[in-house]
């Protein structure tokens, strides 16, 4: 699955990045705690990496709990100051501020020797299209300040926030990379929700859901459709059972199998099945 996507408006929010981190005192990075690994932009990290940073594992509640786990110590390990929430969590800057406090005590220990005043604590949130930045940011502020959708992208400018006792945030779009070397990651965004489904084959991102239950949550894939697959059933077999179970038929009785494919996506990224975690931290190594 080769996909290449990096709207004009990514490439302009990448510029403002660069330019107002000189502003800042430590970014924010939202992932989605489903896929920590695929939902990192590799190309923020060239251009925010001598910055403190806090990562936000965001829809915990989608996220198997266990790999959460294994994520935080892994963030924990590079030096980072990871939390884990989900959007509408009340009062999320009870975490979100700690962790802030925690990243930047060097830098206002330093301005404290130096006998400057202390002041707000400058944050710079980043994080790709759809891993619930809006969400987050309209729950600190207590006001739909910033616009909120399932449909990635819909953030296009930058804005300054107020939040907690001693914080202000500046958001930024979302950001995608040009292009996605990994297969896999193009397709675990895609599940998701991280790329418009307009500019994607549905068919192979549905088959790669598929297969990971088969091969990860069998027994609950068959309970939730009521079905009884195996970890060897062929997709098409899959797709009839689906269809049959969930009455996605066409005329002649025949089933539908575009229907199919988009019911086994929204399913799956509604958590409606389970939650789970589709990158697991012992497939990558600290480089990788």
């Amino acid at each position: 699955m080769s996909i290449n996507w990096f709207p004009g408006h990514m490439a302009k929010a990448r510029r403002q990045i660069e330019e107002n981190l000189k502003k800042v005192d430590v970014v924010i990075e939202i992932l989605d705690a489903r896929i920590p690994y695929s939902s990192h932009n590799p190309m923020l990290d060239e251009i925010t990496d001598h910055k403190p940073r806090v990562i936000i594992l965001n829809k915990m509640d989608l996220a198997d709990e266990r790999e959460t786990d294994k994520w935080m110590s892994h963030f924990k390990r590079k030096g980072q100051h990871p939390i884990t929430l989900y959007g509408k969590m009340n009062n999320i800057m009870n975490k979100i501020e700690p962790a802030a406090e925690r990243a930047t005590a060097e830098i206002f220990e330093r301005m404290e020797n130096k006998g400057i005043n202390k002041r707000a604590i400058r944050a710079m949130i980043i994080g790709i299209p759809n891993a619930g930045k809006s969400t987050v940011i309209n729950n600190i502020a207590k006001k739909n300040i910033a616009k909120t959708g399932n449909t990635p992208g819909v953030t296009k400018k930058q804005q300054w926030i107020k939040a907690g006792k001693r914080m202000e945030l500046l958001d930024t779009p979302g950001i995608l990379w040009p292009k996605f070397e990994d297969e896999t990651v193009g397709k675990k965004l895609s599940l998701t929700g991280a790329i418009k489904d307009s500019v994607v084959p549905l068919d192979e991102v549905a088959i790669f859901g598929i297969q990971y239950m088969q091969q990860n949550a069998l027994e609950d894939f068959n309970k939730f459709y009521n079905i009884d697959i195996t970890e060897d059933t062929e997709i098409v077999k899959v797709y009839d059972k689906v269809g049959i179970s969930r009455g996605l038929k066409m005329s002649g009785n025949e089933i539908n199998y575009e229907a199919v494919t988009l019911r086994i996506i929204y399913d799956i990224r509604q958590g409606k099945i389970g939650a789970y975690t589709f990158d697991k931290v012992e497939d990558y190594n600290e480089d990788h």
